[in-house]
C-alpha cells in the first residue's frame, strides 16, 4: 500500500477530522476511540490552568438532532473506511443521543458488527429527586470484520477480599485461587477524575486515563495504531503512548492541539503537529476564542482572567500591556474610544489593538489619545504578526 506523505503516525492533526481522514489511506487504523461533542446543548468556557489560553467548548446544534446526526455520519463513515478489517471502534456517548447513534452505526458497520454496549459507571453526579440519577456514559463497541483484537484477560475484574468472603459456600470453603477472576464485565466502574487529580488539565469533558487504559489494553496490541478523531486534551493518545501503541490525534481546535503537544512532550513523546493555522485565510475561519488565543500566544502573552465579560481587555503582553483582539476588518474610531476607557480602568497607559485592518479614524483617534490623554495605543495588523513583527520571545 502506498502511504501518502500527509499520513503520519505519532502525530497531532489540527482540523476537522472528516477532511483530514479523507486524506488517509483505506484500512490503516487498528483501533478508534471517538469521544465526539455530545448533543447536550451545553456551552463551557474554560481558562487553562497556566492562564495562557482560553477556550469555549460548545456542543449546540441549531438544526436539532437531524443536523447533529448528519454531522456525525460524515465523520463516522470516514472512521469506518480507515479502519482495518480486524479493527474496532468505541463511540463514547451519553443519554442525549446514544440511541440515535446506535442506529446510525448499525447502518454504517452493519448491525451484525455491533459487539456490545459498554457502560462506564462513574458513581458520582447526576443525582435528582425527580428522576433516576445519571451516573454513566455509554460506549458503543463495533467491529469492522468478523475477527478483531479482544484481549479478554485484560478485562477481567479481580474480586475484592470482601467479595471473596461473601462468596464462601455453605461449608465455608474459600473460592479457589483459579476463580479469582470474574468473566469480563460490560459495566466498568471507574471514578470520574477528582478535581485535584494530577492528570486533570481543565478540559470540561476530560476522561480518566484509567478508562482509556482498559479499552486500549483490551482492543489493541503493542505497536498497533490508535486513532482519536475528536482528541480534545489527548487522553487517549497519551495512554496509547504509555502502552507502546502508535497513535494519531485529531482536533479542530488549535488550542486543544497546543495542549496535546505539551501533554505528549511531558511524557517523552515527540509528536508531529500538522495543519495548524498559517495564513490570514486560516485565521479568519477560527472560532473567536481560538483566534484570540492565537493572537495572544503570538505576542507571548496571557489571556485575561475574566471570561466573556473581559471589560474590553482580552489579554496582556509579556510586559503586562493590555491587548484587545478584533476578528474583523476596517476597525474604526469607536473601538479605540472603548479601549481608552478599558486602559484607564486598568490603570495602564499603553496597549495594543489587533485586527485584520484599520480605518483612517482609528489612527486619528490613536494620535488624539496620545496627545491629549497620554495613552499610547498601537494598532497591530494580523499580517504584521504573520510576518513575525514583535514575534521575538523575550
Amino acid at each position: 500500500m502506498s502511504i501518502p506523505p500527509f499520513f503520519q503516525t505519532n502525530a497531532i492533526y489540527c482540523g476537522d477530522c472528516r477532511d483530514i481522514l479523507r486524506k488517509f489511506p483505506d484500512e490503516c487504523i487498528d483501533m478508534i476511540y471517538a469521544d465526539p461533542p455530545f448533543f447536550s446543548n451545553s456551552q463551557y468556557e474554560v481558562i487553562w490552568g497556566d492562564g495562557y489560553e482560553k477556550r469555549a467548548f460548545e456542543d449546540r446544534w441549531k438544526g436539532g438532532i437531524n443536523n447533529y446526526l448528519t454531522w456525525m455520519e460524515e465523520r463516522l463513515r470516514e472512521c469506518h473506511r480507515v479502519l482495518k478489517d480486524t479493527g474496532c471502534l468505541y463511540l463514547h456517548c451519553d443519554y442525549h443521543a446514544g440511541h440515535h447513534l446506535k442506529v446510525l452505526l448499525d447502518g454504517i458497520f452493519g448491525n451484525s458488527h455491533f459487539e456490545n454496549e459498554i457502560i462506564w459507571h462513574y458513581q458520582l453526579g447526576g443525582a435528582s429527586k425527580k428522576r433516576w440519577a445519571r451516573t454513566h456514559d455509554t460506549l458503543l463497541f463495533y467491529s469492522k470484520g468478523d475477527e478483531f483484537t479482544y484481549n479478554w484477560e485484560e478485562a477481567r475484574a479481580v474480586r475484592t477480599e470482601g467479595a471473596l468472603k461473601r462468596a464462601q459456600n455453605p461449608k465455608g470453603a474459600r473460592i479457589k485461587a483459579d476463580d479469582l477472576y470474574k468473566v469480563p464485565p460490560d459495566v466498568v466502574i471507574i471514578q470520574q477524575m477528582n478535581p485535584m487529580a494530577r492528570e486533570r488539565l481543565g478540559y470540561p469533558t476530560q476522561k480518566p486515563e484509567a478508562l482509556l487504559d482498559l479499552l486500549i489494553k483490551v482492543s489493541s496490541n503493542k505497536n498497533d495504531l490508535l486513532l482519536d478523531p475528536f482528541c480534545g486534551c489527548g487522553t487517549a493518545i497519551a495512554v496509547a503512548h504509555k502502552l507502546d501503541r502508535r497513535w494519531i490525534g485529531i482536533d479542530v481546535s488549535p488550542t486543544a492541539c497546543d495542549l496535546m503537544m505539551k501533554r505528549m512532550r511531558s511524557i517523552g513523546a515527540s509528536p508531529q503537529l500538522v495543519g495548524m493555522p498559517m495564513t490570514e485565510d486560516d485565521l479568519r475561519q477560527l472560532e473567536p476564542f481560538e483566534f484570540q488565543n492565537w493572537v495572544i500566544k503570538r505576542l507571548f502573552g496571557r489571556v485575561s482572567n475574566k471570561k466573556s465579560s473581559d471589560m474590553g481587555i482580552d489579554g496582556y503582553t509579556y510586559e503586562g500591556y493590555p491587548v484587545q483582539v478584533k476578528q474583523s476588518d476596517n476597525i474604526g474610531r469607536n473601538v479605540v474610544d472603548n479601549f481608552e476607557t478599558a486602559l484607564r480602568r486598568a490603570n495602564k497607559n499603553k496597549g495594543f489593538i489587533v485586527a485584520f485592518s484599520f480605518g483612517k479614524g482609528t489612527y486619528e483617534e490613536i494620535a488624539r489619545a496620545k496627545l491629549h490623554e497620554g495613552l499610547e495605543i498601537e494598532a497591530m495588523a494580523i499580517q504584521d504578526l504573520l510576518r513575525n513583527r514583535r514575534n521575538e520571545k523575550p
